[in-house]
C-alpha cells in the first residue's frame, strides 16, 4: 500500500528480520511435533485452523475483547473527521471506525491489511485529549497500518499463541494419561510441553523486540505526519499518567492487548523489564520525540 509515511528501511528490516527467525522456529517446532506425536495430519489441520483464525478474524476477535463496536460519522462526527483529514494527507484508505465504552484512556489498530484494517479507541481517550493531542495518537496508529506492521505482529504472534496452546495441552492430558498408569505417553506429552514452552520463550522475546522498535517508528511517521511531535508527546504523558491511576483489576483484559496499545496497560504499582516490555520507556520515546521538534523547528 502506497501513503505519505515515509517508507521505514529499519523498521522493514526488523520486521523481516523477526519473521525469518520465527519462521526457522516454526518449522523446527513442526518437525518436533510431529515426530512425538507422530500424525503430521493432525499437527497441520491444528496449525492451519488457529493460523487461519488469527489472522482473518483478528480484528473481529479484538474489538469483541475490548467491548468495541464499530462507529458512524453520526455517531462520532469529530473523530471520523480527524481520521478523515489525517488519511487525506497520508493519502491513504481510511480504516473502519471503533470505539470501546471503558474509562482507560488507549487506541490499538488491528487488522490483516490496511482494506480490512480497524482503528479503536476508548471512550477515555477521546475525553481526556485535546484535538492536536488526538490527532497524533490517531496519525500514530494510522502508521502501524501503512507499514503493515499490524499484520506482521499478528502473524509473528501466533507461533507464541499456538506454543502456550499445546504446552497447556500437554500438560494437562499429561497429567491424566499418566494417572492412568501409561508414563510412555506421559513422557510424549511432556515432551510437547517443554518444547512449546520453549518455543512460546524464545518467539515471546523477539515479537516484544520487534514491538518496541516499531512503536518509536509509529512515534517518528505520526510526529512528521502531523508536524505537532510535541502534541504527541502530551499525549503520551497524559495517558501514560492517567492509566497508573486506574485499578489494575480493571486493566486484567486490556492487558492482553499491549502489543497493539498506543500506551502499555502496566496497572498502578506495577513495573516491567525492558526486556519484557512491549513498548519503549515513556522517557526514551519523549526523547525522540523532542529531537524530531527540534528538527523540524530547525527547517522553519
Amino acid at each position: 500500500m502506497r501513503s505519505r509515511f515515509a517508507s521505514d528501511r529499519q523498521l522493514t528490516v526488523r520486521m523481516v528480520g523477526v519473521i525469518f527467525m520465527l519462521g526457522l522456529l516454526y518449522v523446527a517446532f513442526i518437525a518436533l511435533l510431529i515426530v512425538l506425536l507422530k500424525s503430521a495430519v493432525l499437527v497441520v489441520v491444528i496449525i492451519a485452523g488457529i493460523l487461519a483464525a488469527q489472522y482473518w478474524y483478528s480484528d473481529k476477535i479484538a474489538l469483541f475483547a475490548m467491548h468495541a463496536t464499530e462507529v458512524t460519522p453520526e455517531e462520532q462526527a469529530h473523530l471520523h473527521g480527524a481520521l478523515d483529514r489525517l488519511c487525506a494527507v497520508a493519502d491513504m484508505p481510511k480504516p473502519r471506525v471503533a470505539v470501546a465504552d471503558t474509562d482507560l484512556p488507549n487506541a490499538f489498530a488491528t487488522g490483516r491489511n490496511a482494506d480490512h484494517a480497524v482503528l479503536c479507541v476508548t471512550t477515555g481517550l477521546l475525553r481526556r485529549l485535546e484535538p492536536e493531542e488526538l490527532d497524533g495518537v490517531l496519525a500514530h496508529e494510522l502508521s502501524h497500518v501503512a507499514h503493515r506492521d499490524v499484520a506482521v505482529i499478528t502473524i509473528a504472534s501466533f507461533l507464541g499463541v499456538l506454543a502456550g496452546l499445546l504446552a497447556r495441552f500437554a500438560m494437562y492430558s499429561g497429567m491424566l494419561r499418566g494417572r492412568r498408569g501409561n508414563p510412555q505417553v506421559a513422557a510424549i506429552f511432556a515432551a510437547v510441553m517443554a518444547a512449546s514452552v520453549t518455543v512460546y520463550a524464545v518467539s515471546f522475546l523477539l515479537i516484544r523486540t520487534l514491538s518496541r522498535y516499531r512503536e518509536l517508528a509509529a512515534d517518528r511517521s505520526a510526529a512528521e505526519l502531523t508536524g505537532h511531535p510535541s502534541a504527541l508527546a502530551s499525549a503520551l504523558v497524559k495517558v501514560s499518567g492517567e492509566i497508573s491511576r486506574i485499578p489494575s483489576r480493571d486493566l486484567r483484559t486490556a492487558q492482553n492487548f499491549n502489543a497493539f496499545f498506543f500506551v502499555p496497560t502496566l496497572g498502578r504499582g506495577r513495573s516491567m523489564s525492558h526486556l519484557f516490555s512491549t513498548h519503549p520507556p515513556l522517557q526514551q520515546r519523549l526523547d525522540a520525540l523532542a529531537r524530531i521538534s527540534a528538527r523540524l523547528g530547525e527547517r522553519d
